[in-house]
């Protein structure tokens, strides 16, 4: 039955393949690389093993002295699919991916009038050529140059290991050190063989799951691998660190040296405090260098800072301690990972950007940048890309990420309960206050139009609103404390006005009507008199055939907040009379309530 199911599924790979030829260009197509070999000659080999149990079977120079065995090419969409049914019958290591046409160079499996028609799937190699490999380029030891071009030089095949007997495998492995051992059980773990832990002790266990790796390679079962065998166990596991390219860099400027993905991203500038290394490849991989003077405050305000960007999404383990901290976002499109630290009076780290459902090789290519990691002397200079246009929507080249929607809202307890507009808490994925505060929605009266939030954590309000008892004096002077511009200028402000009626224009007694000049941003904010008592909520304009002036503005009144409050089991607070405050005061108490409520896709 699973043999049957192993051919039908061939042959409908199979099929797959006839479109992506004929239909599809470079850029709509991807391959599944699942093995890479240090020499030509055993590449050539592991492609005739695929071969003869797979089909679509190619072989590329991935650049280095490195060459690749992959099937393909298919879309994406069949990729994926090919992936995890391949996989899942272990017909390929389980550490295969996805590899794109642009990292592959000229074709030597398989040969002849065959090669002709795989090329036409990845039209910029070139196989009538002869084939050349771009030299590996000597480690930086300044800030990469972008313009530098590298020798080609013509690519020298590395001689094939010879075979060994089982005794001369078990003589070659006795030579092997501690950490050579535990490197072939990571990779046998890997490759979903071994599941025991990584001692470099080669008992039942390892034994057993090297007889397994031999049994799927086409070899014959010892439970002992020859020096070969073992050099293409990690081939198969460094394949993910091969096709990005990995290469340490070191970057004087930034006082860094760490390895990257150096076939998916370069050195583009610096704009304090990252050094900018973006996307050159078809992955869309970025990666940035952090490095500025600080001290604890510093790395404490760069936590905050990182948060705020659209490289960090808002799903995802965050950690902060004495002197280091840890993001990692997650989203459909993107997983970013940061990581900075404190010492000597330097603040240094890096972020790593990856394309979402790529996440095996993500993790191979995070390790390998962690284990790097090394702080040199220097640190990035503040002045450094002073030249580059400023932007109020960028910081330090990256984009800041924007709330779908902010309204204005005011405290209601002691420990951070918010009255706010019903329209700003629509079909939100998070909530927040002040931008840095997860709140829930506890309440919604959508015939008042309000909504209470409750913050995830218990917040200290500069002031709590006091509900007014008594009923307001027509054509008093009030005023509206709000966030006029949805957070732009990062504080409230009073907008002054009139109560021009108790009672909106339908009659209704629980909205007042104003003659006041409002901002959308200033929509949730609490209406005051001259004590400071809190006449109302400001509600949103309503879209009507009427066309009303641009004074004419209505609020929910005090007695409707506190009902809806008492519904949901918050007690209000209360001012009956009250003397008239000094200008100042009446603005810092308006103020210092007001608080900005924002939506979150």
């Amino acid at each position: 039955m699973i043999a049957a199911l192993v051919l039908a599924f061939a042959a409908l790979t199979s099929a797959l393949t006839v479109p992506a030829y004929a239909q599809q260009n470079a850029q709509d197509t991807v391959w599944i690389q699942v093995a890479a070999r240090p020499s030509l000659a055993s590449a050539q080999d592991e492609a005739q093993i695929f071969a003869a149990k797979l089909p679509d079977v190619a072989g590329f120079a991935l650049g280095g002295g490195w060459y690749g065995v992959l099937i393909g090419p298919y879309t994406r969409e069949d990729a994926e699919r090919v992936l995890q049914v391949y996989r899942n019958e272990r017909q390929i290591p389980r550490d295969s991916f996805i590899a794109f046409p642009a990292n592959l160079r000229n074709q030597f499996y398989p040969l002849a009038g065959d090669a002709a028609q795989a090329a036409t799937a990845a039209p910029s190699q070139a196989p009538s050529q002869p084939l050349v490999e771009a030299a590996p380029q000597a480690e930086t030891t300044e800030a990469p140059a972008t313009t530098a071009e590298e020798p080609v030089v013509i690519a020298q095949v590395a001689p094939t290991l010879p075979d060994e007997t089982p005794a001369q495998a078990r003589r070659s492995e006795r030579l092997l050190s501690r950490e050579e051992r535990k490197q072939l059980q990571i990779a046998l773990k890997a490759a979903g063989f071994y599941t025991s832990a990584i001692d470099g002790a080669f008992g039942r266990g390892t034994r057993g799951s090297m007889s397994d790796w031999q049994i799927s390679k086409g070899l014959e079962p010892t439970g002992v691998l020859t020096t070969a065998q073992r050099q293409m166990l990690l081939d198969d596991y460094n394949a993910p660190l091969i096709s990005v390219g990995m290469r340490r860099i070191s970057d004087n400027r930034a006082g860094i040296a760490l390895k990257i993905p150096a076939a998916e991203v370069s050195f583009t500038n610096y704009e304090p405090p990252f050094a900018h290394y973006n996307a050159t490849g078809d992955l869309g991989v970025r990666v940035l260098l952090i490095s500025q003077r600080g001290d604890k405050s510093t790395l404490y305000g760069l936590y905050d800072i990182m948060q705020t960007l659209e490289i960090v999404p808002l799903e995802g383990p965050r950690e902060r301690k004495a002197n280091s901290f840890t993001l990692e976002g997650r989203d459909s499109r993107i997983t970013s990972f940061t990581q900075a630290s404190l010492k000597n009076g330097e603040i240094k780290g890096f972020t790593l950007i990856w394309p979402a459902g790529d996440e095996a090789r993500r993790a191979r290519v995070l390790t390998a940048m962690q284990e790097s990691f090394e702080r040199l002397d220097g640190v990035l200079d503040d002045a450094a890309g002073a030249d580059i246009q400023q932007d109020i929507d960028l910081l330090s080249g990256l984009e800041i990420r924007k709330p779908r929607l902010s309204r204005s809202g005011f405290f209601v307890s002691a420990n951070g309960m918010v009255v706010t507009t019903s329209d700003v808490v629509q079909a939100c994925t998070r909530i927040t206050l002040d931008h840095g505060y997860a709140a829930e929605l506890v309440a919604q009266d959508a015939d008042s139009g309000m909504a209470i939030l409750r913050p995830s954590q218990t917040l200290a309000p500069m002031a709590v609103a006091e509900l007014s008892t008594q009923s307001p004096r027509l054509q008093s002077e009030i005023a509206v404390s709000g966030f006029s511009y949805e957070g732009v200028l990062g504080a409230p402000s009073l907008t002054w006005g009139k109560l021009a009626d108790v009672k909106d224009l339908d009659g209704d007694n629980g909205v007042a009507r104003l003659a006041l000049s409002a901002q959308p941003g200033d929509v949730g904010g609490p209406v005051v008199d001259a004590s400071g008592a809190v006449l109302g909520m400001l509600l949103p304009k309503q879209s009507s055939d009427r066309q009303l002036p641009a004074d004419v503005s209505f609020a929910v009144n005090a007695a409707v907040i506190r009902s809806a409050m008492e519904a949901a089991g918050v007690t209000a607070q209360s001012q009956s009379t009250g003397a008239p405050l000094p200008n100042q005061a009446l603005v810092n108490r308006a103020t210092g309530m007001t608080v900005l409520v924002s939506c979150w896709e």
